[in-house]
């Protein structure tokens, strides 16, 4: 068992009846508790997790529909009309059991209701697990622009238990994949090197590296839980990824993993174009991006609308295009404003590399 304590949230992780849940759910007794489930952990995680508990038995169970185009306000609002006819409180606690938009979603229901409900995160997608669920970060996205309604509040507890990696598709171990390249990219290149190795699913179910990427999480979060400064890092392929993955999910929808790779690779050209990486590590992190996850070909008219959506990334200052790039691997610097002309150039790259390789 892995204890880390963050500010506001103590984090384990190891075998679910060996943490510290049962004190916590204790300690709500006399109290309602809420688990917040998407359909797949309703019929992969939620039986496991109660009949583990007794004290959650009598758990109002929260059902949320399965996909990114459905975390929105319309169904935030269902959620709280449910709160309400229900009757629950801000003493009671809601219990976020899933990936990156259960917790996202779970976290930003709670945190308003009532201005605020205690709610603890039960990650269940490597995604949730280095990422989503540490930090405070909790959202909603507003038509293709993502994570654009959110508030930062932490989880009180987070447990983190591996087992439930195995209820997993391949697919979904590369979605988190990416949140941990990102970490190793921009602060650890050590983490990158051994993340490199990296064959088969076996290798994503490993205590050591999971934690590794967790603690950096919560050491740069803690330093700067508003984002105003280091944390930008943790943005590093975001700001092409979400306009991406906002650009797609009104076509033919890729996964957030999938988006920030292809971002990864796009800011690292700039950064490589910029003189700030050298030409061999941009083509050490490219093969290894290109090889992980299918690339992607723009148009000119889907690359000005991808242009479009960056506009309204939150990184942004002044109507301008911010963004995190690299100085070498293990070491990103943030606040970059970008051009036009270097996106452009960027995905046409991109685009240029996805026909080579079909």
């Amino acid at each position: 068992m892995t204890h880390i304590s963050s500010e506001g949230t103590e984090i384990e992780i190891g075998p679910l009846p060996e943490t510290s849940l049962s004190k916590v759910l204790a300690s709500y007794k006399g109290n309602k508790i809420i688990i917040v489930v998407d359909e797949n952990t309703h019929d992969l995680c939620l039986e496991y997790l109660i009949t583990s508990f007794p004290a959650l038995e009598k758990s109002e169970i929260i059902l949320l529909p399965n996909g990114e185009e459905n975390k929105v306000m319309e169904v935030c609002m269902q959620v709280w009309n449910a709160f309400s006819e229900y009757g629950f409180g801000r003493k009671d606690l809601v219990l976020n059991l899933g990936g990156g938009m259960v917790t996202d979603m779970g976290g930003f229901i709670a945190s308003v209701f009532k201005r605020g409900m205690d709610f603890i995160h039960i990650p269940t997608s490597l995604l949730a697990m280095v990422d989503a669920a540490v930090g405070g970060k909790n959202g909603i996205d507003l038509g293709p622009h993502k994570n654009q309604l959110g508030t930062i509040v932490k989880a009180k507890n987070v447990f983190i238990d591996l087992a439930f990696l195995q209820t997993l598709p391949e697919k979904e171990f590369y979605n988190g994949y990416a949140e941990m390249l990102k970490y190793g990219l921009v602060y650890d290149v050590a983490l990158f090197d051994e993340l490199s190795k990296f064959k088969t699913e076996d290798d994503f179910n490993r205590h050591d590296i999971i934690e590794k990427c967790v603690q950096i999480k919560v050491d740069i979060s803690d330093r700067d839980l508003f984002e105003k400064g280091e944390r930008k890092l943790l943005n590093f392929g975001h700001t092409f990824g979400h306009a991406i993955e906002g650009y797609r999910l009104q076509t033919d929808p890729i996964s957030h993993g999938h988006a920030v790779g292809i971002g990864m690779c796009a800011e690292s050209y700039v950064s490589m174009k910029r003189g700030l990486l050298s030409q061999d590590e941009f083509h050490r992190l490219q093969a290894l991006l290109v090889k992980t996850y299918p690339f992607l070909t723009f148009s000119a008219d889907c690359i000005q609308e991808i242009i479009s959506l960056m506009y309204n990334d939150k990184k942004n200052e002044g109507g301008k295009i911010f963004s995190v790039l690299l100085e070498s691997i293990g070491k990103g610097i943030y606040h970059n404003e970008l051009s036009e002309k270097e996106i452009r150039e960027s995905l046409q790259h991109i685009s240029l590399l996805a026909e080579s390789l079909n």
